[in-house]
């Protein structure tokens, strides 16, 4: 395959260098302002301007890259005259690779009692302070084109679930109208923007939401609302439903999902691109996440375990480490504790998205997502 260091192609270049023959996965090329991602992909969160534990040298070591910024919470802390005044996001951060931004929406939407739909947007208030702000797709592409990120998500209407169909055809009216309104508003030089699929678990309205956003000529595509508590069987038709109403030769975005099994089917229905804090949190709470499952490691069963957090695994933590000795950072509420699950998590993560790629490129996809279900599905105990 092509190195990307040989050409530089214009941002919003979508190449798709292989198809499986068998399922809907395929390696791609997503071109950006700050450089290309390869696809398939997973995207760490750094919602507040950072990957948590994480320093950009480490994110680039572990084979990162493009991270995602939240405009909800950088437009209340630091705000967007700190943003301006740094110079947007990638300097304010020290990130010089891809940057996604989402809309806000999720956010909004999340906060129920704090906020009121209007017709031009959302009316909130901060869950910090109280203070009252309105974000619709007016004010978050603005928000966005001040951060300069190179991916910027257009405003929708995360809709719960469940709902019933009268709410979610509302609901999928407002999104059209307000990524539509997105696509007229200022933006960064070289900045793309993806519209979002919504319609809940009503396979008409995400086919319809589809076909809509398709006809406005989007640079990317979005899948939301999914991974908002419904079961697993509801997510992945509602990927299904949404997918496969959308371009090609454009990239599709899952939003919010982070299981690693349900990436892998989420890939073999044409998914490219994926986002979640999972690796971060979990790290936190003391849970390592592993290529046969997760466990947690502060667990008592662990306290004398020298064996590596994950045996077989390269990264820099269970290179040196033992889980007894993880597992006393945590309990004593050490920093470099949740740092170095943080690193092994990524890791896991970055690597599982590698052995994807490199599956498909070698027209073996089908076969590994088989061992994806046999490892993944079990209970797995460390």
């Amino acid at each position: 395959m092509e190195a990307i260091s040989d050409r530089r192609l214009p941002p919003g270049t979508f190449e798709v260098l292989k198809e499986d023959r068998r399922t809907g996965a395929r390696l791609g090329r997503l071109w950006t302002a700050h450089g290309a991602v390869e696809t398939p992909v997973f995207m760490p969160v750094g919602t507040q301007a950072t990957v948590k534990a994480l320093e950009p040298r480490d994110l680039r070591e572990l084979g990162a890259s493009i991270i995602l910024g939240n405009t909800y919470h950088l437009l209340l802390r630091p705000g967007m005259e700190v943003m301006s005044a740094c110079g947007g996001l990638h300097r304010f951060m020290g990130w010089d690779g891809p940057i996604l931004t989402d809309s806000g929406g999720f956010q909004v939407f999340s906060l129920n009692k704090l906020r009121k739909i209007r017709p031009g947007g959302v009316e909130f208030r901060s869950h910090i302070d109280g203070a009252k702000f309105f974000l619709g797709p007016k004010e978050s592409m603005e928000v966005q084109r001040i951060l300069g990120s190179d991916i910027a998500m257009c405003f929708d209407e995360c809709m719960p679930w469940p709902c019933d169909e009268a709410y979610a055809r509302r609901s999928v009216a407002n999104t059209l109208r307000w990524e539509a309104e997105s696509l007229e508003q200022p933006r960064a030089p070289g900045q793309l923007r993806f519209g979002i699929v919504q319609g809940g678990e009503y396979t008409e309205l995400r086919e319809h939401c589809a076909l809509e956003l398709a006809a406005m000529g989007f640079d990317g595509y979005a899948v939301g609302g999914v991974s908002v508590g419904e079961p697993e069987n509801v997510l992945l038709k509602g990927v299904s439903d949404g997918v496969r109403c959308l371009p090609r030769d454009k990239p599709r975005y899952l939003m919010g999902l982070g299981d690693l099994f349900q990436m892998a089917e989420s890939v073999a229905m044409g998914v490219d691109m994926f986002d979640c804090v999972i690796p971060t949190r979990v790290a936190r709470h003391g849970t390592a996440h592993t290529m046969r499952g997760s466990y947690p490691v502060k667990g008592s069963s662990y306290k004398e375990d020298l064996r590596p957090v994950e045996e077989g695994c390269s990264c820099y933590c269970c290179r040196n480490f033992s889980r007894a000795y993880i597992r006393h950072l945590i309990h004593v509420g050490e920093i470099s504790g949740v740092r170095l699950l943080t690193i092994h998590n990524m890791h896991c993560y970055m690597t599982f998205m590698r052995n994807m790629r490199d599956a498909i490129a070698a027209d073996s996809f089908p076969e590994w997502l088989d061992e994806v279900r046999r490892t993944l599905r079990p209970a797995f105990n460390g």
